[in-house]
């Protein structure tokens, strides 16, 4: 079974849209360790050693992902997670710029995908399907 790790990172405490995300993963088949809102970014690195995840599927809403998530792809690759997939959506900068620019720079923090706050869910699991399949996990 692919095995999910979710959360809400950081000071963050909106919970609804990852609520929303586990229950798809969930009724996609996937089982989900859902660490729901405060989550810092080792707890998420814990969680998914402890549970032998796939992926890692933060939210955040706040506007402070940058700087809760400043190095956690080098932090995920110290703890044996090298290959774990890692997601990032929702509001992640204070201030109004295109989405566009959020998102090449957590890619370029080593995050696979990254969404807006408005992404249709159905999206995001077939990302996740094709991203595993590429990883030798097909569903």
């Amino acid at each position: 079974m692919i095995n999910i790790v979710t959360g809400t990172v950081g000071h963050d405490s909106h919970v609804i849209g990852i609520k929303i995300l586990s229950r798809v993963l969930r009724e996609g088949g996937f089982k989900v360790t859902e660490l729901n809102a405060l989550t810092s970014p080792e707890e998420f690195i814990r969680a998914a050693q402890e549970t032998a995840s796939d992926a890692i599927m933060i939210s955040s809403l706040y506007g402070m992902a940058e700087l809760d998530l400043s190095g956690f792809k080098e932090k995920c690759i110290e703890a044996g997670l090298s290959d774990v997939i890692l997601y990032l959506g929702g509001n992640l900068s204070i201030g109004r710029h295109p989405f566009e620019e959020d998102e090449r720079k957590f890619k370029e923090m080593g995050f696979d995908r990254v969404y807006p706050p408005t992404i249709n869910l159905k999206i995001v699991l077939e990302d996740l399907k094709n991203d595993l399949k590429k990883k030798g996990k097909p569903r």
